[in-house]
């Protein structure tokens, strides 16, 4: 077994204080997200999302932000995949960020739901035909024989569709997870890093706290 137990990396790059931060944990979201793209970090979109599935188990994996704004942050999906029959089954959720570049998490709990059927047609028009076909082609998550049965059934659809536009299915749409709490953590000296928490009151207000590190 390696012993990872020397592996020491010291957090000095900025400062979270709570007299330089907005009301609002989007507004913050927004200035750290643009701060972080700007400075070429691979997929800054780039999210982990947890669920719980039906089989008990947390799980979390990648996905990409494909939009975010005051009633929160959305993501696409195969909704018979696990991830969506999971939400289907219980919508609360987490996302995280992390930007090692700039010594950064975000952590969102939320809930939730699908977008309209518009916002989720009009992103499928967004995406390239290879994309959109990707998305018809594949039963995320079900079980396989093999890589070609793939590419077979890909083929057959690219020669169905040639010269044709290519709708979006049923299955296939967007979740905007709505916001509950956002944690932002910034990485500081002798582990004792900055952590401050958004909570959603009851009149839509934040609640801003201080984390032990």
């Amino acid at each position: 077994m390696k012993d990872l137990s020397d592996y020491r990396k010291s957090y000095d790059k900025d400062q979270l204080i709570e007299t330089n931060i907005p009301a609002d944990p989007i507004a913050l979201f927004q200035k750290w997200f643009y701060e972080v793209d700007e400075s070429s970090e691979i997929e800054t979109n780039a999210m982990t999302i947890s669920t719980v599935g039906l089989d008990g188990f947390p799980k979390a994996r990648v996905v990409l932000l494909k939009r975010f704004n005051e009633e929160g942050f959305v993501f696409y999906t195969n909704y018979n995949s696990e991830k969506g029959k999971a939400i289907a089954a219980n919508p609360n959720v987490c996302l995280s960020f992390f930007w090692h570049s700039h010594e950064r998490q975000v952590i969102i709990k939320g809930i939730a739901q699908k977008v309209s059927p518009n916002i989720s047609d009009g992103y499928f028009e967004s995406r390239p035909d290879g994309s959109k076909l990707g998305a018809i082609v594949s039963n995320q998550s079900e079980i396989i024989e093999s890589r070609l049965v793939l590419e077979n059934k890909l083929k057959k659809l690219e020669e169905a569709f040639d010269g044709k536009e290519i709708p979006r299915p049923e299955f296939w749409g967007g979740f905007i997870v709505n916001p509950v709490s956002v944690e932002f953590w910034q990485g500081r000296p002798n582990r004792l890093h900055d952590r401050i928490r958004y909570q959603l009151q009851e009149d839509y207000n934040w609640k801003i706290d201080r984390l032990a590190p």
